[in-house]
């Protein structure tokens, strides 16, 4: 959630995939521009990694039934991106949860899931291939997955939707550009004096209180994950949806939530989504990447590490060179 009281930076909101998206740009002057931009560059991924929609690249690689399937260079990207994430995380990240998803329950656009009906029965989750399975050829352009296995981009999709769109804005108009996509912020361009002020609330659910730690950002990315946002009930089991890859089920929660701040939105994200699957070991993870983190207990208990100070509620992050 951004900050718009500086008058030089403009500032723009409206939802998409079921979540909040905020752009910041400075100057002011170029964000009806820079809306256009993102807009175009989310529609793209939209249309590439979108499970819910059935003419998506990603439902059509879905459906292959093990045989190749040609691919546009954005979606090999993401799917790229997806395959990295997994390598960098020990698999805590990983793409090929989508069968698990689906078995959950969440088959649908969030929205109708979190309004079913919570009785429904709830299917057992499926071991999830893993995301060696996946097997991609950037040279043809053409990615396989094996008979009956479903990917799922949540984890890196979004995160690389904000950086590639924040990246093209500011390279496009010259202007310093914050994208935020339901707590996924890339940037691009120069930031305003002072930084990009940005409020981590405890529960994502909540507007920003006064009392929320403040940071700010002069270039790279910020992402949040948390196990207390996208939840729902099925068969009286209470769900969230970041799946424990060696399980199948969803993480045990023993973060309700984690910021990280990296050089781009997809590593900062992509360590987020880890630490909520490592657990205990998070902290220990993160400070071998060399990460600013914050993470936050199911009984409100702040853990900070990686230069996010315990008491200063404000600190500027910027870009690092190390990524998750």
């Amino acid at each position: 959630m951004t900050d718009d009281t500086a008058p030089t930076v403009g500032f723009t909101h409206w939802r998409v995939w079921g979540t909040r998206v905020s752009l910041g740009v400075r100057p002011a002057r170029a964000l009806p521009w820079a809306k256009s931009i993102v807009d175009d560059e989310i529609a793209g991924f939209d249309q590439a990694c979108n499970r819910f929609r059935g003419d998506s690249e990603l439902s059509r690689l879905n459906r292959a039934g093990g045989r190749p399937v040609g691919v546009s260079p954005r979606f090999m990207q993401a799917l790229e991106v997806a395959v990295g994430a997994a390598a960098k995380t020990d698999g805590a990240v990983d793409p090929t949860i989508g069968n698990a998803l689906e078995a959950l329950g969440y088959d649908r656009d969030f929205d109708v899931v979190a309004s079913g009906d919570p009785d429904h029965g709830l299917c057992r989750s499926p071991t999830v291939a893993g995301w060696t399975s996946l097997r991609l050829d950037p040279g043809s352009l053409t990615a396989t997955l094996p008979p009956g296995v479903h990917l799922d981009l949540g984890a890196t999709a979004k995160a690389l939707c904000a950086d590639a769109a924040a990246a093209r804005a500011a390279r496009t108009l010259g202007a310093g550009v914050l994208v935020d996509i339901g707590g996924d912020i890339g940037t691009g361009g120069p930031a305003p004096d002072g930084g990009w002020r940005v409020a981590v609330v405890e529960n994502a659910r909540t507007d920003t209180l006064a009392d929320d730690c403040v940071v700010a950002i002069t270039g790279g990315g910020l992402a949040t994950s948390g196990t207390t946002a996208r939840t729902w009930v099925r068969g009286g089991n209470a769900l969230h949806h970041i799946v424990d890859p060696r399980t199948g089920w969803p993480a045990e929660p023993f973060w309700s939530m984690v910021t990280v701040a990296a050089g781009s939105c997809v590593d900062a994200n992509t360590a987020a989504t880890a630490s909520i699957v490592w657990g205990a070991e998070a902290p220990c993870n993160l400070a071998q990447l060399g990460l600013a983190a914050r993470l936050v207990g199911p009984d409100g208990a702040v853990t900070t590490l990686g230069g996010w100070p315990d008491g200063d509620r404000r600190i500027r992050f910027h870009r690092q060179r190390r990524g998750a």
